[in-house]
Order: structure tokens, then sequence, then C-alpha cells
């Protein structure tokens, strides 16, 4: 029987919330045997000429370089295939694009809690965009 989630994308910013999200999706992927891509998304700077921030940008990539490969080392001690890469653009536009690119079967994303009171103030977030965008199951964790 093939596997549920046979491809994994986690797109990562490198916060502490992002944990949950690893956690979980390495136990989904051993539990199918899952390919995993981790995505960092680097925003690009809007109105600065490209040449200006290029420094910055390769700088950014390294850095990002260096935290994916540590985090690949916790799927690939468990001998998941896993691949890292880096964009630089929007978040949102780009964490859809490798979804459909890649042809992932799920999207595990790091979220916030929603505010009961002001549930609206919240659909401009990032993890709201990509899931109600994105064509393929999007797991939000919190």
């Amino acid at each position: 029987m093939p596997s549920l989630f046979e491809k994994i994308l986690v797109p990562l910013d490198f916060t502490d919330k992002n944990e949950a999200a690893l956690n979980i999706c390495l136990e989904l992927a051993k539990q199918n045997r899952s390919q995993i891509a981790l995505l960092h998304v680097i925003e690009t700077i809007p109105g600065l000429p490209e040449d200006d921030v290029q420094d910055l940008y390769d700088k950014l990539r390294m850095s990002a370089k260096t935290k994916l490969e540590t985090i690949a080392k916790r799927f690939k001690a468990e001998n998941l295939q896993v691949d890292i890469e880096i964009a630089i653009g929007k978040r949102g536009p780009d964490i859809v694009r490798c979804a459909a690119d890649w042809q992932v079967d799920l999207v595990i994303l790091s979220s916030h809690k929603v505010g009961i009171k002001d549930p609206v103030r919240n659909w401009a977030t990032l993890s709201y965009q990509v899931s109600i965008i994105c064509p393929c199951p999007v797991l939000l964790v919190k």
C-alpha cells in the first residue's frame, strides 16, 4: 500500500515554534517513510535594487543553509531522505509555489494561537494564507 504522505514540506523561519512542526513531521515521516523538504524563505526588501542587497542575501542564505543542514540531521538519523531549499522572495507565495512544484502531499506549518475574541485579525497571517491557497493539505501546528 502506498504511503499516505510520500512528500512532506516543512517551511521554517528558525523560531522556537518550529520545533512542534518538526517533531510532528519526524513522526509522520517515520510512519510513512516520507521524503522531507525543509524550506526557508528569505524575504526580499522591497524598493531596494538587488545589487545593493545581494551581499546581505548571500550572508542570509549561508546562515540559513547551515541551520537547515543541522535540522536535516535529525531526519537523516532516522534514515529518511531530506532535502533543503532556500528561496528569496515572499514567504506565502514561495511556500505555495514549492508545494505545487514539488508535488508534496502535505505541508506542516507552524502557526500561532488565534484569539477567539478577534479572529478576523488573524486572517492575514502567513499560516492562514498558505492553508487557503496551497494545493495540498496543510497541517497547522500550534
